[in-house]
């Protein structure tokens, strides 16, 4: 046997990629990623090669093989719902869970993270408290380095006990989720066509990572409408322009394509733009009610008045002639009586 190399071959179920892989090493240790969640499956074969064998890799017929079950441990029904982390912009990323409806009250959970370049796992630098419980966890962009795996556990205690932990690995520069586009302009060229143009979300997302979906909607002369997407790695499109078309309305969205990262997030829509640009259509100026009650009421009081004054003025007149007659009459009398 000392006349033979000794190596073994390390075949372990890859559970993202749902596939066995296989090592080769002369070494009796070996670091892989495992999700915990899931069975952990290893097997391990020695091969021989050299003047014992004639020069001839040879592989064991038999070998050794480890199976281990998740982790059962814990309150039934605590295990956290729907773990998800999103990096917004390339600027913080925020990672949130959903509460289980069974786990007990006064519970608390705890989140802790691991790279390959801690000593040791780390708690949450900040977490995210929803209803006065903890339901997630803020990250800076300085906090977790890109194109490494982060492995993740997410447990916590209970007055019933300790609660079931989670497990789960990411890579930050997988979960990008990018701002929505910035201010789209539509420029009418020749030949009746459209171009569109737009201009990059803020924040760190490296411009020529970016590829762009492009919702374009028509509208007919009956009503209806039509809608198409084009993607593009630009950040213009040009379209033919229809004619038959009442309006032309466009919207975009953006994510990290494939040659920079293996996944990504679309980022949201962009407030549509169309063409043409729909008129503000102002009501027709009505009369406003005060003032028309106000117009009755000066009416109705200037009437009044006019009526009073005629009437004073008549009183006034009828009085003037009844003491004229009255005056006369005395004086006959007088004159009478003399």
């Amino acid at each position: 046997m000392t006349e033979c190399t000794i190596r073994y071959q390390l075949e372990y179920y890859n559970t993202n990629k749902d596939s066995w892989t296989a090592i080769r090493t002369p070494w009796r240790s070996y670091n892989a990623q495992f999700d915990l969640m899931k069975d952990v499956r290893v097997r391990v074969y020695t091969l021989l090669n050299g003047p014992c064998t004639n020069g001839t890799l040879v592989k064991s017929v038999s070998y050794t093989e480890l199976v281990q079950k998740p982790s059962n441990k814990g309150v039934v029904g605590s295990r956290v719902k729907d773990f998800i982390c999103v990096f917004y912009s390339m600027e913080n990323m925020e990672c949130k869970w959903g509460r289980n409806p069974k786990i007990p009250d006064s519970s608390q959970q705890n989140l802790y993270f691991w790279h390959k370049d801690l000593e040791r796992a780390e708690e949450c630098p900040k977490y995210i408290i929803s209803g006065g419980v903890r339901s997630g966890c803020n990250f800076t962009k300085n906090d977790l380095p890109h194109f490494t795996d982060i492995n993740f556990c997410l447990n916590g205690s209970s007055p019933d006990g300790p609660l079931k932990p989670t497990f789960t690995s990411l890579q930050v520069q997988n979960q990008v989720k990018p701002g929505a586009p910035q201010k789209l302009h539509l420029l009418r060229g020749p030949d009746k066509q459209l171009e569109i143009q737009w201009e990059s979300p803020v924040g760190s997302v490296p411009e020529h990572c970016l590829e762009w979906e492009v919702e374009h909607s028509q509208e007919g002369p009956d009503g209806k409408i039509t809608t198409h997407k084009s993607l593009t790695t630009e950040r213009s499109l040009t379209l033919p322009l229809n004619p038959d078309n009442e309006r032309n309305c466009f919207k975009v969205r953006s994510k990290l394509h494939q040659y920079c990262v293996d996944k990504s997030f679309w980022s949201e829509w962009s407030r549509p733009t169309c063409h043409p640009e729909m008129k503000e259509v102002r009501p027709k100026p009505e009369w406003d009610m005060v003032r028309v009650y106000v117009y009755i009421a000066v009416a109705i009081t200037a009437t009044l008045v006019l009526t009073l004054g005629l009437g004073t003025m008549l009183k006034l007149r009828t009085s003037r002639q009844a003491k004229k007659r009255d005056s006369v009459t005395c004086l006959s009398e007088v004159q009478l009586l003399q």
